[in-house]
This record gives structure tokens, C-alpha cells and sequence, in this order.
């Protein structure tokens, strides 16, 4: 039997969302790892004043195809954009793209969707669902085709606690919704999408469980895979450790934490933080496809790819890492020192939002109005009590994913492509994944120089020095508005420090009776 990088020599891949975060990486490892791949023709679309050859462009000179174009400087002559939007009928491929697309492709990566928890439900089924549909009827044309591998999510039957590698009946039927929503106002969609959502928490994991449905109907016509990530991360080891280009998910949070402008955040410590690096997923997909083409399973089989079950982290140990971590390896030009913490309490982290993040922002906002500037720490708050608010769902509780075809997969492969493609999360030492995912917020994110960090030191020992003098000023102003002008509080004052002298001195005695 052909190892996966033999499989894929010769074979013409379809990927969609080939610009986003995680196509980017499947796009670099099949141009790493199978170097003999003939084409890979990438679905995209012109954004921002951008046509798709420039993005492509733009996404082939991003350091993360730095091995790649020291091993091929002409890799790019494999990579084929073609122009397509997903929101238009038909993708909006052109009759002449699609003959060639159908007569070429022999395996489509099915990336692109909207990751956007707060996505209008209209806009969400469209870029989710009926794209999906679309794109199942494209592959349906294609005579070559041997694989067809859907990316869906973890969360997707997020209403369940012990999620098996199966699909699961939707919540309705994809045609059906799709019918009534068509004729309706976007205000009407916006009302009444909490009913139909249900005990969804958003509309991503709603459309992500109907898209699973979607492409079950297919499973008689096209040999197909679905590949459940849980919270995509930086990277472990591939292309290079730490890699990661967007502010999505726990990445944002981390710099927030790391900029010392999140003190508070709403979690459960002990819950299961189920991230899991992004080369994990993109090495289990491309086994996933090496598998399905060439044993053609009768039915859809599902990789829940998922760390809790089998490597199991916690909110907790996140935060004490990423903390340590930025302490280390500081951010420059923090707002604060590094001092974030989780708590579960609804009062607890409301009144730290209030003093931690509210009245600083306030007084900061001032200063700079004062200063003849545009106050924006209020909104950038704002903004990120919103973020914080969607993660909540996912931060304050736990699941429990069955990996019995991960595991069967990972049976299947040779020794060779188990070290090549490594989906293996028993190996993942997560202080040294967490250190190196705070590290690459800074190097790939923020575009800092690690040469900078004894200045980004020095700044945090400036923000140190400000906060005991600004701690020290109001003790002093407390004590002379409120403490020396009463007999009564200076009762209460000298009765504290005498209680807390007694004890000092008693614990210092017990001390040296017990040496």
C-alpha cells in the first residue's frame, strides 16, 4: 500500500479557504510533505481591493512557506487560484473553471466557512450550509474524484456531553430552514434566531451541524471524511513551532492577557481547555484523505480530533503558563504587567471587570482626551468583554469526544508516516506549547522582535514601579481623608495592626520553639 505523501504524488487537490488560517497550513504541508503533488487549485476570492491573485501572491511570500521555498523556490508554479465566491450561486466558478475542475481534481479539502460566533444565522447558512451544498454538487461532476474531506468542529453537537464519531440527527432539516428563511427579513431572521437555535449556543456550531448533515446525504455518490477539530491553536512543530497569524479564539485573549489589558476573565479553572495545535489537524486531514481514497469506507467516517480525552489541559494551568510566560517574555508596550486570573463567580469577575477594566479605561480615556487624543481603550474594552462573553460557553465546562477512529487511523498509518504526519496529542508537552504559543502571538501576530524584549522588560519594571507609588499615594490619601479625622477609625486602625503585630509575633515565636 502507498505511504500518504506516495498517494498524493500525481493527484490535483481542490482546497477551499486555502487563505484562512488552517488552509494556509494544509497548503504548506502538501507542498512540504508531498512534493511530488501535481497541482493544488485553491478556491478565492477578490477581498479588500484585492484581487484573488494577489492575495495568493501576498499568502506565498508569509514566512510560514519559508521550508517550502528553501526546498522549491518555484512552488508557487503548483499552486492554481481560482476565482470563486461562496455567498453567489454555483460559487460563482465560471463555466470554463468548472470543466477544468471537474475533469482534474482527485481529492477536495473542504476548509472555507464562517468562524464567527455572533454571524447572522442568514449569512452563516449561506457560507456554512448551502456553500457546502454547492460544493458537494461541483465534486459530484468531478470524474476523478477519490476523497472528499469536510472540516466541521468538535462543538457542532455541543448540546451533548459525550459527543461519539458519528452524525448525529440535525436539529431540523437543511432544506427546510433554508426554504423558510428565504423569503424573510434579515430584522424577522435576527428575532426570532434564538428559538430556532435552541440550546445551541451560536449560530456557527448550529450551521456546522447542519452542514455535517448536508454532506451525509452524499455518502452513496463520493467517498467522504468529516474532521472535527475542537479549539484550533498555534502549531507544535510544523512548519515550525508556535506559528499563528490571527487574533481568533484563545490567541486573542493570550495577547489581551499578555498586554496586561485582560485582568478578569469568566471560566472554570478546572475544565478541560480543549486546544488543540493546528499541524494536528492538518496532518490527521491528510491522512483522513490518503485513508478514504484509498480503502473507500461504505459510510462517512468522522475524526473527532480533540486533546481532552487523551492529553487533558486545564483553564487553569493556561492561565499560570500564559502568565509566566509573558512575564518572561514580555509584550512590548503593555498597557499593564501581566496579571490576569479565571474565576467562575459571576459576581467575582463582574466587580473585577468594574475595577480591573472599566474605571482604568475610564481614567485612561480622560488622560488622553485631556492630551488633545481620541479616547479608544473604552471601546477596545468593550470589544473584548464581547469576545470574552462567546468564550464563555466553551470555557466553563467539559466534554467528552470518543476517538476510536483517530485511533484507527493512527493504526494504519507506517511508522515513517506516523512521524511525518504526527496527530499523536500523547506526545504534546503543553508548558512548552503554551510557552511557544505565547511566543509566536509575539513574533507572527504582533510582529515584535525577540531582540526587543530587554526594553519590553524594562517597560514592565517601569509599570511595576508606577503601580507601588500609585498603591502608596492612595493609602496615604486614605488615611488622611478618612482614618485621621476620626477617633473611631483610628481605633479600628490601630486595633487591625496591633491584631496583625500579635500575630507575627506569635508566629515567629512558634517558629523558633518548633527549631
Amino acid at each position: 500500500m502507498a505511504s500518504v505523501a506516495e498517494y498524493y504524488a500525481g493527484k490535483s487537490v481542490l482546497i477551499t479557504g486555502a487563505t484562512g488560517f488552517m488552509g494556509k497550513v494544509l497548503v504548506e504541508k502538501l507542498l512540504r510533505s508531498c512534493p511530488e503533488v501535481k497541482a493544488l487549485y485553491l478556491l478565492v476570492r477578490p477581498k479588500a481591493g484585492q484581487s484573488m491573485q494577489q492575495r495568493v501572491s501576498d499568502m506565498m511570500t508569509c514566512k510560514l512557506f519559508d521550508r517550502v521555498r528553501e526546498d522549491n523556490p518555484n512552488f508557487h508554479q503548483k499552486i492554481i487560484p481560482i476565482s470563486s465566491e461562496l455567498t453567489q450561486p454555483g460559487l460563482a466558478i465560471s463555466p470554463e473553471d468548472v470543466e477544468r475542475l471537474t475533469g482534474c481534481i482527485d481529492i477536495v479539502f473542504h476548509c472555507a466557512a464562517t468562524i464567527r460566533f455572533d454571524e447572522p444565522l442568514k449569512h452563516a447558512l449561506q457560507l456554512n450550509v448551502i456553500a457546502t451544498q454547492q460544493l458537494l454538487s461541483l465534486a459530484k461532476q468531478m470524474h476523478n474524484l477519490e476523497a472528499f474531506i469536510h472540516i466541521s468542529t468538535a462543538y457542532a453537537n455541543c448540546n451533548r456531553r459525550h459527543i461519539d464519531e458519528v452524525i448525529y440527527p440535525p436539529p431540523v432539516e437543511p432544506r427546510k430552514l433554508i426554504e423558510s428563511l428565504e423569503w424573510m427579513d434579515d430584522g424577522i431572521v435576527r428575532d426570532i434566531t434564538p428559538r430556532i437555535i435552541g440550546n445551541m449556543p451560536n449560530t456557527y456550531t448550529y450551521t456546522k451541524a447542519l452542514a455535517e448533515c448536508v454532506v451525509q446525504q452524499e455518502q452513496d455518490k463520493l467517498n467522504i471524511a468529516i474532521i472535527r477539530p475542537s479549539i484550533v491553536g498555534a502549531s507544535w512543530q510544523e512548519p515550525f513551532p508556535g506559528w499563528i497569524d490571527n487574533f481568533n479564539g484563545p490567541s486573542g485573549v493570550f495577547i489581551a492577557a499578555g498586554k496586561g489589558i485582560l485582568r478578569t476573565m469568566r471560566a472554570n479553572n478546572d475544565a478541560v481547555a480543549d486546544l488543540i495545535p493546528v499541524d494536528v489537524v492538518i496532518n490527521l486531514t491528510l491522512a483522513a484523505g490518503w485513508y478514504t481514497a484509498v480503502h473507500r469506507p461504505k459510510s462517512v467516517l468522522v475524526y473527532n480530533c480533540t486533546t481532552g480525552g487523551i492529553n487533558p489541559f486545564h483553564w487553569g494551568e493556561i492561565e499560570h503558563h500564559v502568565m509566566s510566560s509573558f512575564k518572561r517574555n514580555p509584550l512590548e508596550q503593555a498597557f499593564r504587567r501581566p496579571n490576569a486570573n479565571i474565576t467562575s463567580n459571576y459576581l467575582i469577575n463582574q466587580y473585577w471587570i468594574l475595577v480591573s477594566h472599566k474605571f482604568p479605561a475610564l481614567i485612561y480615556d480622560l488622560f488622553l482626551r485631556i492630551s488633545g487624543q481620541k479616547p479608544q481603550m473604552m471601546r477596545i474594552f468593550n470589544r473584548l468583554h464581547k469576545a470574552i462573553s462567546l468564550l464563555e460557553y466553551f470555557s466553563s465546562q467539559d466534554w467528552e469526544w470518543n476517538s476510536e477512529n483517530l485511533n484507527m487511523l493512527m493504526s494504519q498509518l507506517t511508522p515513517e508516516d506516523r512521524k511525518m504526519f504526527n496527530f499523536d496529542v500523547r506526545q504534546l508537552n503543553w508548558p512548552e506549547y503554551i510557552e511557544n504559543y505565547c511566543i509566536g502571538t509575539k513574533k507572527y501576530v504582533l510582529n515584535e522582535d525577540m531582540s526587543d524584549i530587554p526594553a519590553a522588560r524594562q517597560h514592565l519594571r517601569k509599570l511595576r514601579n508606577i503601580r507601588y507609588t500609585f498603591n502608596t499615594l492612595l493609602v496615604v490619601f486614605i488615611w488622611r481623608v478618612f482614618i485621621a479625622r476620626s477617633q473611631m477609625a483610628r481605633n479600628i486602625w490601630y486595633f487591625v495592626v496591633s491584631l496583625c503585630f500579635k500575630f507575627l509575633s506569635y508566629f515567629r515565636a512558634s517558629s523558633t520553639l518548633t527549631n
